[in-house]
């Protein structure tokens, strides 16, 4: 599986989305789920997922899921298709 196709994943699960909910576009304010509590499951998701701990700091200004691929990549995870 692809680090897209986990990050994805990961997305569905935390914020209980459909997949004919998701893209790569998808922004936080689309989002009925992500709020504080679903900022939280998505850092210990991508803990678990990638291995990466988000900073406190990191994690209340993702904004989009391109945030999120972008600051992963800035530490070395790769997202190419």
């Amino acid at each position: 599986m692809s680090n897209r196709e986990k990050l994805k994943k990961l997305i569905l699960d935390v914020f209980l989305l459909d997949e004919s909910e998701f893209s790569f576009d998808l922004k936080k304010q689309q989002v009925d789920t992500w709020d504080s509590l679903g900022v939280v499951s998505l850092a210990v998701g991508v803990h678990q997922t990638f291995g990466y701990h988000f900073t406190p700091e990191e994690a209340t200004s993702i904004q989009s899921v391109a945030d999120i691929i972008k600051l992963l990549e800035s530490k070395g995870i790769s997202f190419d298709a």
